[in-house]
């Protein structure tokens, strides 16, 4: 794998977690998993659970639910390779948890974009596909999906590759 920023995306439960550490896997070096999840409820810590079980020996586990961007500065030059699980997280972190604006996290977006290409380390980030839907119903979850799409726009605009991820099956949309 030469790409240095990776995008992979697609619907919940599209396999997109498992292709980003499979592919992880194929860069030789030290590795760790930057989780963005917080266990606000029980299902949500089944999940975190769960993804820690899945996760390869070997690895650190950096949880990191809002600093991004100041985790890659620490951490980008100890580490070979950074998967990022997830950057729709982070945005529901920042929006709900933190009340920012659609404004200030996609500046974040933006210096976190910066970070990804200032480190020495190869960096997968793993998003959610949110704007194939529905349009929601409301005015909150409208403004995160648009958040979301803006972000992922950002991001997979100055990624080296790009994967959607359907049904386990990746389709490679750049790269």
């Amino acid at each position: 794998m030469e790409a240095q920023l990776i995008l992979v995306t697609g619907g919940a439960r599209s396999g997109k977690s498992t292709f980003a550490r499979n592919l992880a896997e194929g860069v030789d070096g030290k590795k760790a998993f930057i989780a963005t999840a917080e266990a606000r409820d029980r299902e949500m810590k089944k999940r975190i659970l769960l993804h820690k079980k899945e996760r390869p020996a070997g690895w650190d586990t950096i949880e990191e639910p809002l600093r991004l961007e100041q985790t890659l500065k620490r951490c980008g030059s100890r580490y070979d390779m950074l998967l990022i699980d997830c950057l729709t997280l982070w945005i529901a972190n920042l929006l709900l948890g933190r009340g920012m604006d659609e404004k200030a996290i996609l500046k974040k977006t933006g210096t976190l974009l910066a970070g990804c290409r200032q480190i020495p380390s190869r960096v997968i980030v793993v998003t959610n596909e949110v704007g194939m839907s529905i349009v929601p119903t409301n005015k909150l979850a409208r403004l995160y999906r648009d958040l979301v799409g803006k972000a992922n726009q950002q991001i997979a605009g100055e990624a080296d590759a790009v994967y959607f991820l359907v049904s386990g099956i990746p389709i490679t949309l750049k790269g």
